[in-house]
């Protein structure tokens, strides 16, 4: 495992890989073999607003960049099952015209996807929620003021402290245990008209 990447992320550096994920019904497949392990393009069709053989495309295009793979046959060895590579995946803009649209055409369409999940969430899923996890659970939103180094030392740390959750065993699950999602947003601000503590 890459030492910057302790979560063990594809890493995106082809614009064209880039550009193909940057699509809601990839996107969409993608994060369901995350979440629900291998399946068939039958089996995902109907989670990712897809008919079967729309979702199959979209895998076979995944596949090409190395996003999804063949996983072992299940029960019905006829057909075609798919599991994700990685556990995430991660990119970067580049200072070339190619990747940098390609990396904010993916970014959009994942900024997208989750500005519904906190809303969805609070009505769907927190009623539900027992009293110690609704304590737990919710947004923080802090404003600090950082270098870009500063903020890459941050994000390392961050990424080092949930390494050992992510990478964990089932079988090592405490028993009262559950999935939570953990969205982290890094949104550097405009730069101000005046530096951080200039008097006024």
């Amino acid at each position: 495992m890459n030492s910057g990447n302790p979560l063990g992320d594809v890493e995106l550096t082809d614009p064209r890989a880039m550009r193909a994920l940057a699509h809601p019904v990839r996107l969409a497949v993608l994060e369901r073999l995350r979440l629900h392990g291998a399946a068939t393009a039958s089996e995902l069709a109907p989670h990712v607003g897809a008919t079967p053989t729309v979702a199959s495309w979209h895998l076979r295009h995944l596949a090409e960049f190395g996003l999804v793979r063949d996983a072992e046959p299940g029960p019905d060895r006829r057909t075609r099952r798919w599991e994700a590579v990685g556990r995430g995946f991660r990119f970067a803009p580049t200072d070339d015209g190619e990747g940098g649209e390609a990396a904010r055409a993916l970014s959009q369409q994942l900024f997208l996807r989750s500005s519904a999940l906190p809303s969805r969430w609070i009505t769907e899923v927190e009623p539900g929620l027992p009293l110690e996890w609704r304590q737990l659970s919710g947004l923080a939103n802090t404003r600090v003021v950082l270098s870009p180094a500063e903020l890459a030392e941050l994000s390392d740390a961050v990424e080092r402290l949930l390494a050992p959750y992510v990478h964990r065993d089932a079988a090592d699950w405490p028993d009262d245990a559950r999935p939570v999602r953990l969205m982290r947003y890094a949104l550097p601000e405009a730069a101000p008209a005046d530096p951080p503590g200039a008097e006024a």
